[in-house]
């Protein structure tokens, strides 16, 4: 099996059998950003032995590495280098490689983040793994004899099945253990399908714990200036949704939307390595972009400086929708529908979805308004981690 997996040196680490064992899931940049806070709270907790699984999904260093180093994650104990793919070849592939770190490590607990392939995956094989030795904890009165598996950043919708993540999503809600929701609407949601109040718990975002840890941050506020652009004078793009990259007609017709409604602002577009190829080929023969600056994927300490930054993020992405809303900068979401209505109803965001008229309407107008003072939504204040970890230690008093 074509993966490298680190030996797991037990005496070394003093492991004792009264331990919590803790496996905290994660293989693509979003998310490496929400386990970075568990890895420090877990790491800090008492009777809890946590472990880090990269599945690489995510494996560029500019995509990975980078963001392991500056959001002090470990080397992992388990590396599964499951690389590209279609959706059927990640997700079997992750659960291949993920099965043998469960045997080896025998945890307690599995944690996935957010809603891309490794959550589901890893989160599928968890809930069918056997353990060798049965356990308790509160919320069942028989011994337990498969992981607990809990999902961080559960109960989201968008209502589109046609997003993978939407899948994934609702997939890993329904074989969840424990569910940790960012918002008072995912709780209303999981309710509706069936989810038992007592397994579901609003602690907040988690992804706001990293990003407040780093807002402040020299590599943050040189950010815009490293780049030759000034604080509130540029428009920061983020694309990735195979919807509006994959097809290079539909992403031309965008990124000249984008052009149209800017007008004469900088543009500065950290690219996807999958995207860029067909970003350069499109910037080159268009006259109207050539003034956009398209760079390499950026740190997470540079990327959070520019969106403070910024005089508009235009992005596809919901966690970037989440934090311009926790930095008060004006937001465009290119997608027709979000998992995230609380950064619109709460937020700065605005909902433009695909037709380019519109988009180029929902730019201009937000650009042309004062830039929203708003708070940040119920719990997102940088402590979401630590109330995990307290749930989870009560779980297993």
């Amino acid at each position: 099996m074509a993966f490298t997996r680190c030996v797991l040196d037990f005496t070394r680490r003093g492991r004792l059998d009264s331990l919590v064992r803790v496996i905290c899931v994660a293989g693509a940049r979003p998310n490496f950003v929400k386990v970075g806070p568990l890895w420090r709270a877990l790491s800090a907790a008492s009777g809890v032995d946590p472990y880090f699984v990269h599945t690489g999904q995510h494996y560029d260093d500019k995509m990975s590495q980078v963001f392991l180093d500056q959001l002090g994650l470990p080397v992992p104990a388990a590396m599964l280098g499951v690389g590209s793919g279609t959706h059927a070849e990640q997700t079997a592939a992750l659960m291949q490689r993920f099965e043998p770190v469960l045997e080896q490590i025998q945890p307690h607990v599995v944690i996935v983040v957010g809603d891309v392939n490794s959550t589901l995956a890893c989160a599928l094989t968890a809930a069918k793994f056997q353990l060798r030795v049965p356990f308790g904890w509160r919320l069942e009165a028989a011994p337990r004899t498969r992981p607990v598996v809990v999902h961080v950043e559960a109960g989201l919708r968008s209502g589109d099945n046609a997003m993978p993540e939407e899948i994934n999503r609702r997939a890993t809600d329904a074989i969840s253990d424990l569910l940790f929701t960012t918002e008072v609407a995912a709780n209303d949601h999981l309710a509706r399908e069936g989810v038992a109040a007592e397994r579901v718990h609003f602690v907040g975002n988690v992804m706001i714990d990293s990003l407040l840890s780093v807002a402040s941050s020299d590599a943050a506020r040189r950010a815009p200036a490293d780049l030759g652009v000034s604080a509130r004078g540029y428009v920061l793009v983020t694309l990735h949704r195979p919807s509006n990259v994959d097809e290079p007609v539909h992403l031309t017709a965008l990124l000249h939307a984008i052009a149209s409604a800017v007008g004469d602002l900088p543009v500065v577009f950290p690219a996807h390595p999958r995207t860029r190829a067909r970003l350069d080929a499109i910037v080159a023969a268009s006259p109207a972009l050539a003034r956009w600056r398209i760079i390499e994927p950026l740190g997470y300490s540079e990327f959070v400086g520019l969106l403070g930054n910024a005089a508009l993020v235009c992005t596809d992405s919901g966690g970037v929708q989440e934090e311009t809303t926790v930095l008060a900068t004006p937001c465009v979401t290119l997608r027709d529908s979000t998992e995230r209505p609380i950064t619109i109803t709460h937020g700065t965001n605005r909902l433009a979805g695909t037709s380019m008229p519109h988009i180029v309407d929902v730019i201009r107008t937000t650009l042309a308004a004062p830039r929203p003072a708003v708070a940040a939504p119920p719990l997102w204040d940088g402590q979401t981690a630590p109330r995990i970890v307290e749930i989870l230690q009560r779980a297993f008093a």
